[in-house]
């Protein structure tokens, strides 16, 4: 069966939720030119007049296809919820408003904003998360280079979302370029972001990463979200 395309998840969308549909919005690195086939997730926020249980099952049905082609369910909200939500998740709609491509329906930005002490908040809980996040995945991984790997690839858009948050809390504006993006981070906090560039670059499959270069990059990429959570701790809240 052929993967579901992006064209037919909307068109998809739009007969399952019908009028109720209010947009259908592509962001993240595929809305930003990032995207990196066969490697990237097309991330699809999706808000509806309103939604109950039918009507999550009618869209399961859509989003078990559209995973088929190895993509998260669309994030599903209602009109109301993406209005109120923005202090809730502030680092996800600072990231939404600056790499978006509208698909279907009428714009939802007008009047969303996000507030810079959320997203410090947001920020500094998320990246202490991640750390031990990361360290989880190590020691399950039990030394298998394999999914180590695995590891240092998944976890790499995580990262970069936080390295965004990073500069937009120090109100600069943050490169859509992976490698442009770490080291402004650098330039930014003085962390060291050498390794994470090593790592965009095996993803992008310009510089793989052998068996061998994993435990010393696994290490760097470790210590370097290390560095990051102490910076931001140093920072404090504003």
């Amino acid at each position: 069966m052929a993967t579901m395309t992006l064209e037919q998840l909307v068109a998809q969308l739009a007969k399952a939720f019908g009028d109720g549909l209010r947009a259908v919005v592509l962001y993240g690195s595929a809305a930003a030119g990032e995207h990196i086939a066969k490697r990237s997730d097309l991330n699809v926020l999706v808000i509806v007049r309103t939604l109950d249980l039918a009507l999550l099952e009618r869209e399961a049905a859509i989003a078990s296809a559209w995973a088929e082609g190895g993509h998260p369910p669309p994030l599903t909200l209602t009109e109301q919820e993406w209005r109120t939500s923005s202090d809730v998740f502030p680092m996800e709609y600072a990231d939404i408003l600056e790499r978006h491509r509208l698909l279907l329906g009428e714009s939802p930005f007008e009047g969303i904003h996000v507030d810079p002490r959320e997203l410090r908040l947001q920020l500094e809980r998320e990246a202490m998360g991640k750390l031990l996040q990361l360290r989880q995945g190590i020691l399950a991984a039990g030394g298998d280079r394999k999914r180590l790997t695995a590891l240092l690839e998944s976890s790499l858009s995580t990262f970069m979302v936080i390295f965004r948050a990073v500069l937009r809390d120090r109100g600069e504006t943050p490169s859509t370029d992976y490698e442009a993006l770490s080291r402004q981070v650098t330039a930014a906090t003085g962390v060291s972001t050498d390794v994470f560039i090593r790592v965009v670059r095996h993803v992008r499959g310009t510089q793989r990463l052998s068996r061998d270069d994993i435990p010393s990059v696994l290490a760097s990429y470790h210590a370097g979200v290390q560095q990051l959570v102490h910076y931001l701790d140093q920072q404090g809240v504003p």
